[in-house]
């Protein structure tokens, strides 16, 4: 199953989640199409974090770096999708400058826990991968009744339908868990790195959700109306161009300028 969409709209233009969209493509258009595999394996020999350099004290600025470079067309697409379906929640959530800050810090602690993970590893670990999971933890704990659209190959063809956001990152998170237990740390894919994104992403989010109700959160808001702009979503969008009740029909929500 492949996710290609949400029925949660932001009600707002997500540009930071598009900018670093740009960002990488940008950067994987610099070095991969035009080189070769030997190029790209020494553009992750001096840029990817290798668990085995951290531990010489060397290459530290390589976790940030390695955010922004990945290995190849399909690693960057999956990560680019995913950012792209869940990312714009969450920024119109925190805010644009806070989403910059939540990205790039479950990136750099997806990194660490792959680090503790295998810290004599002369495997290079790369890609927006972590700071993604960070953006998919973030989701569950605050939109986990979205509907998330997944496209499905069948024998007779291909199948589109919708599943929760629970239920899609719940299993995926689960995948995660089960990869790092049953591989080596130091295996081709970075589970700990995922695991510590998400991980990261739902703690980081805690407070925001907090404040939004708690549990509560969860529910189905007892009678607010559908999104005007997408009658199938569920109704858990609430900054700016989005539902907001009357602050005497729910006491969790204000509206811009009504006093704290």
């Amino acid at each position: 199953m492949l996710p290609i969409r949400d029925r949660n709209p932001s009600g707002q233009v997500p540009y930071v989640t598009w900018g670093l969209i740009a960002v990488n493509i940008v950067v994987f258009m610099a070095y991969y199409p035009l080189g070769t595999d030997t190029s790209v394996l020494e553009l992750y020999r001096h840029w990817a974090m290798i668990p085995a350099r951290l531990s010489a004290g060397e290459g530290l600025a390589t976790p940030l770096v390695a955010m922004f470079v990945h290995g190849g067309w399909f690693h960057l697409g999956l990560n680019m999708l995913f950012l792209r379906i869940f990312g714009d929640n969450l920024e119109a959530e925190f805010g644009p400058v806070r989403f910059l800050a939540f990205y790039l810090l479950c990136g750099l602690i997806a990194f660490a826990l792959q680090y503790i993970a295998a810290p004599l590893s002369l495997v290079p670990v790369a890609g927006a991968s972590g700071a993604v999971a960070g953006v998919m933890g973030g989701y569950l704990l605050m939109f986990p009744r979205a509907r998330v659209d997944v496209v499905a190959y069948y024998v007779i063809g291909l199948r589109t339908f919708a599943v929760p956001a629970w239920l899609l990152l719940g299993l995926w998170f689960a995948l995660q868990v089960w990869g790092g237990l049953a591989t080596p740390a130091d295996g081709g894919v970075a589970f700990w790195a995922h695991i510590g994104g998400f991980v990261a992403g739902v703690g980081l989010s805690a407070r925001t959700w907090r404040l939004r109700g708690g549990r509560m959160f969860w529910s189905r808001f007892h009678g607010l109306p559908p999104h005007p702009q997408a009658p199938i979503a569920v109704p858990v969008v609430r900054r700016r161009g989005a539902i907001l009740p009357p602050p005497q029909a729910h006491g969790l929500f204000r509206r811009e300028g009504d006093p704290r």
